[in-house]
């Protein structure tokens, strides 16, 4: 059977391939349309230069009335430097750059404060010493802006002393913005040593803002990670987490409100309901799912093309390198229940790699309940893009096939969206052939029995199959069900350490004793029964062995049936 008969998972045209790249039909832009405000974080040149701006000045006034110390965590190019410069121009009282929007008739603009912005956006540092060195260009920057001069050495005493001395020259209480406030952390993850190193550092210069408490009018400090409040947190435990306030879920990203009023005239003739799937899905307690900006600034400026814009610009390898170490188990990512703990504390010396995947945005919120008197959260993969993208991640630390998994994906989605188990289990057996196992040398992966479930998930999910794990019955659970284009595949897997013959091949009695005992099992537990009712739906049985001596497929069967 040709293997052109596959459908795109996007458009449902023929298509190879399992995820389209090619754009869709482009509405031509009306000539009144605002400018996307792509790569630009300053709220003034959004407003002078008639970019579009979607308006959070409300949440802005929301925070300022009701507390004065405030942290907030999202992933990177969510728009946490755009809502901290529009913070700024507020407090430095620029009202003519407000008019139209909320804020503009709730704010006393005959009132000013001089605002320290603190930024570690910019740039890599590798030492302790590089860091204390960018944090007194910062405090130099901000004494030449507010035009103060300090003479207190230490980073702490000149962070004090600027404090002190901008209430004194201008009459009010100064602002103090933190921006990337981990910046300096994350980009030595992979180093403990040094990222302790930088924690000590930066909170070294953010204690100080505790003892400063009644020279401050208010302070608002972003990141992506939020570190556990025995580490960085300590000296200044006055901080209010928003992360998971719901009141200001959306105060980051954009509402489905937001992108149809918005970007109204850019998104003519775009199939809403495929844009929500490709990148809405993002969550933080509200009643609302978000889209990424980002996404959706390139996704127009690129005449409607679905790609991965978000996760291309960052690189999830140590976090990769964090689950193959741990061995985890990644069908596990389909039911992830954790605990507020999990969610908002990050320590360098104990990193969990769950905690990570939720900070830096490859998990969000899904549903919250309560459990034994705590309140817990269910986790999910926010949207395709995320999925087809992680899963690609993971299928190059797993397996370290780069160049070569496009093929195995292709094929694989041929086989299952024709329902061709024979086909896929031949796919397979190459699959696990071509890993270089040379690359394992240095972790015993190919030993520990959920690493073939593992791979397998990864490379469905990439495909955009529905994966339900351990799907459970009544009989018991079943390893993996894997759901696509109207087939349902009801997997068994089991792993043995694989006695070698003579010929090679297995021993005859193991293999006697393997031979069909994974498709056996799901005859005799009934696995596969809760699908067969569904109209429309071929359900496939397969049984798979593995044997960690050979590693690869050594034993199959599978039976079809429809519904």
């Amino acid at each position: 059977m040709s293997r052109w008969k596959s459908r795109c998972i996007c458009c449902q045209t023929p298509e190879p391939i399992p995820f389209c790249q090619t754009p869709n039909t482009f509405t031509p832009p009306n000539n009144t349309m605002k400018k996307l405000p792509i790569g630009i974080q300053t709220f003034s040149d959004i407003i002078r230069e008639d970019y579009v701006y979607v308006d959070k000045t409300k949440i802005a006034i929301d925070l300022i009335r009701n507390g004065k110390y405030y942290f907030l965590s999202r992933p990177r190019r969510f728009g946490k430097s755009l809502f901290l410069d529009t913070l700024k121009e507020i407090f430095e009282g620029n009202k003519a750059l407000f008019e139209g929007l909320h804020i503009y008739d709730q704010w006393d603009w005959t009132q000013s404060y001089p605002v320290i912005k603190i930024d570690f956006a910019e740039g890599t540092l590798q030492s302790r010493a590089e860091l204390d060195e960018i944090i007194y260009e910062i405090l130099e920057d901000n004494q030449h802006r507010l035009n103060l001069q300090c003479s207190v050495g230490s980073i702490r005493g000149r962070m004090g002393e600027l404090i002190r001395r901008a209430k004194e020259k201008y009459g009010n209480r100064p602002v103090v913005l933190v921006d990337e406030y981990d910046k300096p952390i994350l980009d030595n993850i992979d180093k403990p040593g040094i990222a302790a190193e930088m924690r000590e550092g930066l909170k070294n210069l953010y204690s100080v803002f505790k003892g400063q408490d009644a020279h401050l009018q208010f302070v608002f400090m972003t990141g992506v990670s939020k570190s556990s409040k025995v580490s960085l947190f300590s000296g200044i435990n006055q901080l209010l987490d928003i992360t998971l306030d719901g009141n200001f879920s959306a105060i980051c990203g954009y509402t489905q409100e937001d992108l149809e009023r918005g970007f109204a005239m850019h998104l003519k003739g775009v199939d809403l309901e495929k844009l929500r799937i490709w990148y809405n899905g993002y969550k933080w307690l509200g009643s609302e799912t978000l889209y990424n900006p980002y996404d959706i600034l390139l996704f127009i400026h690129k005449k409607f093309s679905y790609r991965n814009y978000w996760f291309e610009t960052g690189n999830p390898s140590f976090l990769v390198r964090l689950f193959e170490k741990n061995g985890y188990f990644l069908p596990s990512l389909e039911d992830v229940e954790v605990t507020e703990e999990i969610l908002d504390s990050f320590d360098v010396e104990r990193i969990n790699p769950l905690t990570l995947l939720f900070q830096t945005g490859y998990l969000t919120i899904d549903t919250t309940f309560i459990r034994r008197q705590r309140m817990m959260f269910k986790l999910k993969i926010p949207n395709l893009e995320v999925k087809i993208a992680l899963n690609d991640q993971f299928i190059n630390g797993y397996t370290d096939l780069v160049n070569e998994k496009i093929g195995y994906q292709n094929h694989l989605y041929t086989s299952l969206v024709n329902g061709n188990p024979e086909e896929m289990i031949g796919v397979i057996r190459r699959l696990f052939a071509s890993i270089p196992w040379r690359n394992f040398t240095k972790n015993n992966l190919p030993d520990v029995e959920g690493y073939y479930a593992s791979v397998l998930y990864a490379f469905f999910s990439s495909l955009d199959a529905r994966i339900i794990p351990e799907d459970i019955t009544s009989h018991g659970q079943v390893d993996l069900t894997v759901k696509l284009a109207g087939h349902v595949y009801v997997m068994e897997i089991k792993v043995v350490n694989g006695r070698s013959g003579q010929d090679g091949d297995l021993d005859g009695t193991v293999e006697k004793m393997d031979q069909n005992s994974a498709l056996k099992q799901i005859r005799e537990k009934g696995y596969a029964k809760k699908y067969l009712g569904e109209k429309g739906v071929k359900v496939h049985e397969v049984g798979l062995i593995f044997s960690r001596k050979r590693r690869n497929l050594v034993s199959w069967a599978w039976e079809c049936s429809s519904s």
